[in-house]
């Protein structure tokens, strides 16, 4: 008996989709290799959590409050030229107010950094009115351009609507969600370019719904800028395999035509180890999935803005996995701070507490309230083993 038109249609474009993916994993050539190792206090072997040991802050020297120096309207603050940033809608200002309260709480009443607002649609009074009045800082509003918003003209929808069937199927989160692919692009290459944030160096991303549980007494962006940090995070986890199966293959490609952009002491080994979690690796084509968790990242623009980066991202924009699969822009970032970066230059900000759902990170200080120490997670038992950081420490250190 003939199967009906419908199946015919979709076991036809599963057929499509499957060769998309094997014609891009076989184009890649087969590995990379590490030109070069540093070291950095770096931790063979996981007995137990680091944020068990007591935690201090990072070494001096650390910018602190001296009278006015960080005051709101000081024209000659110690401030540098950064913003805490974040993307977000009308609908999500109760979270974002409690992610505000947290950070200012903890950090920013003392130190008065700007905040910068973007969405794809204007914000409301209310939005503008309250996030004003939680803040002594200067907060700015800003629209995503609609050329960096919009699916790009080179996207098939009948091939996106053809994928997001049959990740969904593989139970890829977010997969059918159209503006969170728009949002993960924007994220890893676009935010940069925004013209609001043309003369900004440093960001600290925040989302709502995160909390902050520790005081911080020092200048974080300050700190990043005196001891030449390119980048700062916080937790460090394994992605769903599922979501980036051609994403090291197209890396592959790209960087078999730009081996010029790999770094000397970089974090090649972080990104392919397989002996950890070898099922990733292996439906990841060579991946580990190891990413820093980009809702918490600390970071200077420079990186993004370099030849080599935009390069890596014009490169995968084309390539079309942020639509056809649901490449994040934790990935992205982290595959190309891995090559393109020294990783001395990527630093663990261990005494800033923090908590996205599902996990934590939970120092053990006197400057802290609110979590458990050394806890990793509150959720069931199984999400323990997405934490990456003992990678992380084996091959780049606690830096």
């Amino acid at each position: 008996m003939a199967l009906p038109k419908g199946i015919r249609i979709l076991a036809a474009a599963t057929l499509c989709i499957f060769f998309y993916m094997v014609v891009q994993i076989f184009k890649a050539p087969e590995s990379l290799e590490a030109p070069g190792s540093g070291k950095l206090g770096k931790l063979d072997k996981w007995t137990k959590d680091p944020q068990l040991d007591p935690s201090g802050e990072p070494p001096e020297p650390l910018r602190r409050v001296e009278g006015d120096n960080y005051e709101p309207n000081n024209p000659n603050s110690a401030r540098i030229n950064a913003t805490i940033l974040s993307l977000v809608r009308n609908e999500e200002l109760d979270d974002l107010l409690q992610s505000m309260n947290d950070l200012e709480r903890t950090w920013n009443h003392k130190f008065n950094y700007p905040w910068t607002f973007f969405n794809d649609v204007p914000f409301t009074e209310e939005f503008k009115k309250r996030t004003r009045a939680a803040t002594k800082a200067a907060v700015h509003y800003e629209i995503v351009p609609k050329e960096h918003w919009d699916v790009p003209s080179w996207i098939n929808m009948d091939l996106f609507g053809e994928s997001v069937s049959v990740l969904t199927e593989q139970k890829v989160q977010y997969m059918p969600k159209l503006s969170y692919h728009q949002m993960c692009r924007w994220n890893s290459g676009l935010f940069v370019k925004h013209p609001a944030l043309a003369h900004t160096q440093y960001y600290w991303r925040v989302e709502p719904k995160v909390h902050f549980f520790c005081d911080v007494d020092y200048d974080v962006f300050r700190w990043m800028q005196d001891h030449n940090k390119t980048y700062g995070f916080n937790i460090n986890i394994y992605d769903s395999p599922e979501s980036v199966t051609t994403l090291w293959p197209e890396t592959r490609k790209f960087m078999a035509d730009h081996p010029e952009y790999l770094k000397e002491n970089n974090a090649i080994e972080w990104l392919q180890d397989k002996e950890r979690r070898p099922g990733h690796n292996k439906l990841a084509h060579g991946y580990s999935t190891c990413h820093f968790w980009s809702n918490f990242e600390i970071g200077d623009m420079a990186f993004w803005r370099s030849q080599a980066y935009q390069d890596y991202f014009d490169h995968l924009d084309r390539a079309g996995g942020f639509f056809y699969e649901r490449w994040g822009d934790a990935p992205v970032h982290s595959i190309a701070l891995g090559l393109f970066e020294d990783k001395s230059k990527i630093h663990w900000f261990r005494d800033i507490g923090y908590q996205h759902i599902p996990f934590f990170n939970c120092p053990n200080s006197p400057k802290c309230k609110g979590c458990v120490t050394g806890r990793f997670t509150d959720g069931e038992a199984w999400l323990n083993q997405e934490d990456c950081r003992p990678l992380w420490f084996k091959y780049a250190g606690m830096d």
